[in-house]
């Protein structure tokens, strides 16, 4: 149990840090960038101010209100959920406790900014020549990180089953020694 709890407070703690990330680089992107252009960081890359009001390179943007609403109950309830499985994972399978914790790192820091200024502030443009990716923040990095865990997840790359499972061989290893 005592494993369990420490890992447990591991996990949130990392998920705090993220999200204090997030708000921080937001933030800072709010204060330097208001009413200005873009600023040029790399040939691919610049920090451009936008307010996201709606989900995933602003998808239901324009659906008048609601998407408010209606995202942020989803980021709760799913936020909620993270919090559970998280429990319930992170002694067993390391792999899924980090995919999970980054989304749920993504999730609520999404989730402060449309209960704080109803749009998610996004900052970071990726381009090449006239074609540019939607913009981005910290939180949206954490959620695809987390996505991307969470796939290699389910082809059954568990960091944890090979570790125990080599903490396992090791302990077999010193027990057959010693009986010699």
């Amino acid at each position: 149990m005592r494993r369990l709890v420490l890992r447990y407070i591991f996990f949130i703690t990392a998920t705090l840090v993220i999200i204090a990330i997030d708000q921080v680089t937001k933030q800072m992107a709010y204060q330097h960038l208001f009413d200005k252009p873009p600023v040029d960081v790399l040939p691919v890359l610049q920090w451009a101010l936008v307010f996201n009001r709606g989900a995933a390179f602003g998808f239901l943007s324009d659906a008048g209100g609601i998407q408010h609403y209606l995202f942020s109950g989803l980021a709760m309830l799913i936020s909620v959920i993270l919090l559970v499985w998280i429990w319930r994972v992170c002694t067993e399978n390391v792999l899924l406790a980090v995919a999970l914790m980054l989304l749920l790192s993504g999730a609520v820091g999404n989730l402060i900014d449309r209960l704080t200024y109803q749009f998610v502030i996004d900052f970071i443009n990726l381009h090449y020549g006239g074609w540019y990716f939607p913009a981005f923040n910290v939180a949206d990095m954490a959620i695809t990180f987390g996505a991307c865990a969470l796939i290699a997840d389910s082809f059954g790359l568990n960091l944890s089953k090979r570790a125990d499972a080599g903490e396992k061989n090791q302990a077999d290893k010193n027990e057959s020694k010693n009986e010699n």
